[in-house]
């Protein structure tokens, strides 16, 4: 009897166990199915690893890339394959996040049912959310130059605009020696995590309006140089009495190097947490970098120069774009989303449109003030006959990178138009001045968004 008890159980722990593991292979079915489908093995799918199903358009449908067993072909014009190439990707796998390479199973047209299975044989058509006129106009404006452009519209959360460059043209791909580290791979967008400047000051400001009761009675005297220890802040030249209001506008960074002292290490650092500067955020699936910034409390000139987005500080543009939608979505942003839909051969439509949120970032009034500083900062500084028609908030930055290398300029913020609800991000690495380079650059961009 006892005999029979112990086998009772026996057996009905290798049931459980079975159950168990049942379970567990259908849940990663379910949830990795679509990465086993598509892994490059697959014979069915992929020839010389290169994949044969699905097609890749623009959001107006044109055409980007279609696979076939007779190979890849890409859009008819050279400037369009340049400037999407890291959106897009190419059959060779060299930009990583590429959609080709990201959203294979999407392609690929695998479903939990049939699996890859389809009677043309032909895969899915996925539509992106970029313009590729768009795109070409940011191209065109980078001129060859290292950096990017980011536009997404801040009520869908649509990228219209994702631009890294260099690049190049897929047809014509280039050899790159083992030591090269021009970045042409790299997506700066979603990838890179690079030193900001004085964009950062938009987060200086929302903890110093959160934190400071008398911040619009706050003043402080410019000098030209903040003098903190052995080390000194300084500023292009002395400007005197500032306001918060002016201090933004004109950049002062000895103003925003003592508004950072004052609000506090441990502020700050709750702060760039809060706004998920430090986290990676998936956009779709991919992975952004993550942002990086250290403010030490036993190092005043340290803990300023980071306030002023210097020192240890690395942004990530994507989610610095996040952050100028919330700002002008009053607190909480809708995330990034490079998927228009995905439809079948037959233009029927796969998937439901829906838009994703983050948390609240900064809170409403905390917004709508900031907003009127960054429009502050283009009547008062940036010059609004220098962006023709568009009701333009703003913040430029000029990022000290060391050595004997040029700044990188930045341009960031977004447009208060019910018609063109976009917010955007521009990098020229080494290009100067942030508002006459990028800012330039950030023009030419957002006029092809408004009349496109």
């Amino acid at each position: 009897m006892k005999k029979l008890e112990k086998r009772a159980i026996l057996c009905l722990v290798l049931a459980g166990m079975l159950l168990l593991g049942l379970a567990f292979f259908i849940f990663q079915y379910i949830t990795k199915g679509d990465d086993w489908a598509s892994f490059a093995a697959n014979r069915h799918l992929y020839q010389n690893g290169n994949l044969i199903r699905g097609s890749i358009y623009d959001v107006d449908g044109d055409l980007l890339l279609e696979n076939s067993e007779e190979g890849t072909t890409y859009s008819d014009s050279a400037a369009v394959r340049r400037a999407t190439i890291h959106a897009v990707g190419d059959v060779d796998g060299n930009i990583g996040n590429g959609a080709v390479t990201s959203f294979a199973d999407k392609l690929t047209g695998y479903n939990l049912i049939t699996g890859t299975y389809s009677l043309t044989g032909r895969g899915r058509n996925l539509y992106l959310s970029i313009d590729d006129e768009v795109c070409r106009v940011a191209n065109e404006a980078l001129d060859g130059r290292s950096g990017m452009v980011g536009v997404y519209n801040y009520e869908t959360g649509e990228v219209i605009c994702m631009v890294s460059s260099p690049n190049y043209d897929p047809l014509d791909p280039p050899t790159l020696d083992d030591d090269d580290d021009s970045g042409l791979y790299l997506n700066r967008f979603l990838s890179g995590a690079i030193v900001p400047g004085s964009i950062f000051k938009l987060v200086t400001l929302a903890a110093a309006i959160d934190n400071k009761d008398d911040i619009y009675d706050w003043t402080y005297e410019c000098t030209g140089e903040l003098q903190l220890g052995d080390d000194v802040i300084t500023c292009p030249n002395a400007h005197g009495t500032v306001d918060i209001a002016r201090a933004l506008s004109v950049s002062c960074n000895c103003a925003f190097g003592e508004l950072t002292l004052e609000v506090g290490s441990e502020v700050m650092t709750q702060y760039v947490e809060d706004l998920g500067l430090t986290a990676s955020r998936s956009i779709n699936g991919i992975n952004t970098a993550k942002g990086k910034f250290t403010f030490p409390d036993d190092d005043d000139a340290s803990l300023a120069w980071a306030g002023i987005g210097q020192y240890e500080d690395l942004i990530n543009p994507c989610t610095m774009l996040t952050y100028m939608g919330a700002i002008a979505s009053g607190g909480r942003a809708v995330v990034p989303d490079l998927i228009h839909s995905v439809r079948t051969q037959g233009g029927i439509p796969l998937q439901i449109p829906w838009k994703k949120h983050t948390k609240r970032l900064i809170s409403e009034s905390t917004a709508d003030e900031l907003a009127e500083l960054m429009h502050n900062n283009v009547v008062t500084n940036y010059g609004e006959g220098n962006y023709p028609g568009l009701d333009l908030c703003a913040k430029s930055g000029t990022a000290e990178v060391g050595g004997d290398l040029e700044p990188n300029a930045w341009f960031a913020g977004f447009l208060r138009n019910e018609d063109a609800p976009y917010a955007f991000i521009v990098l020229v690495e080494n290009g100067g001045s942030g508002s006459r380079v990028a800012g330039s650059v950030a023009n030419e961009v957002l006029q092809a968004v408004v009349n496109r």
